[in-house]
């Protein structure tokens, strides 16, 4: 059922979601794609958290922040995927009400997260860089607490913003989301609703997510160029800009999405580039943070080789 009659109203109790494509041969091949993707995402990342978990090399604030960036990842791809590969197996893709506002408020949780711990991590490498007698001291196991309480609480607040502005929102006319998932910008076109609070407050909100995590992630960087110029060996910049790389990398992919959609005009780009864009964000990024991460990791790729040679040899 995707409405009810409220007084001269019909107030909208379901969405229908448009997905990316109603050519069935491509919903067929991207259901499979995805699938593999989403499948990759889950282990790859659960696996970086076991191995973090059991090895005692990788007990330091860095990898405990990637840990903790995976778990996001696998929370952040769940909150879109299962449901986008069950819809393009249905003739009609709905979703409730309140299965909306859960979906909406997940991505935002975990994506907001992200935020916060790429920016935590951006601090670690400036602090083992630029003070690294003080990094003890600086990323002792409060402190990390501390950044991880930070990363959730944003996350939640975040999360909330959207959450409760979605539920002040009232549908009275088409329930057609040009989405493959309850996104924020698409369900604002579709409220009947005065929307000059209820949308202004999560724009404010993830803005000012963005904005902070932006600047200290590009402080840190900018303090960790300068010390990394300062070292007068060719070999010891190199070695200190290669603990920097892997981070550089996921945080140019994250923030160069979440910049396309949330904060380029939207004049400037179609729907179909959004949704695009929404994948590469919501389930690509996911699946290749894990591979980022161990693929350049020369510490993560021997944890990895000594605990598979101890369960062989075992």
């Amino acid at each position: 059922m995707d409405s009810l009659v409220d007084g001269n109203h019909t107030a909208v109790t379901g969405f229908i979601l448009l997905g990316l494509t109603d050519d069935p041969k491509l919903r067929v091949i991207l259901s499979m794609v995805i699938l593999c993707i989403y499948l990759v995402t889950v282990s790859a990342n659960l696996s970086t958290i076991i191995l973090i978990r059991i090895s005692s090399q990788l007990h330091h604030p860095m990898y405990l922040f990637l840990s903790h960036l995976a778990f996001a990842d696998i929370g952040c791809s769940s909150s879109v995927t299962p449901n986008m590969l069950v819809n393009f197996l249905m003739e009609r893709n709905t979703i409730s009400y309140f299965g909306c506002a859960i979906q909406l408020g997940s991505a935002a949780f975990f994506g907001t997260s992200e935020c916060f711990l790429l920016a935590a991590m951006a601090y670690d490498r400036f602090v083992a860089i630029c003070n690294p007698l003080l990094y003890s001291t600086k990323m002792s196991t409060q402190i990390c607490v501390q950044l991880l309480s930070v990363a959730y609480v944003g996350g939640f607040i975040n999360a909330s913003s959207f959450t409760l502005s979605f539920f002040f929102f009232f549908f009275c006319g088409p329930n057609q989301v040009n989405h493959f998932f309850c996104d924020f910008a698409p369900l604002v076109k579709l409220s009947c609703s005065d929307l000059s609070i209820p949308a202004v407050v999560p724009s404010f909100s993830a803005g000012s997510v963005i904005v902070i995590t932006v600047f200290v992630i590009v402080v840190s960087y900018t303090y960790i160029l300068i010390t990394i110029l300062k070292i007068h060996s060719s070999e010891g910049r190199h070695k200190a800009f290669s603990t920097c790389t892997s981070h550089l990398t996921a945080v140019t992919l994250f923030y160069g999405t979440i910049t396309f959609i949330y904060v380029m005009p939207k004049s400037s780009y179609s729907t179909d580039q959004n949704k695009v864009v929404s994948v590469f964000y919501l389930v690509v990024i996911p699946m290749l943070n894990p591979l980022i991460y161990s693929l350049r990791n020369k510490e993560i790729k021997s944890a990895l080789r000594r605990e598979l040679g101890r369960k062989i040899f075992s």
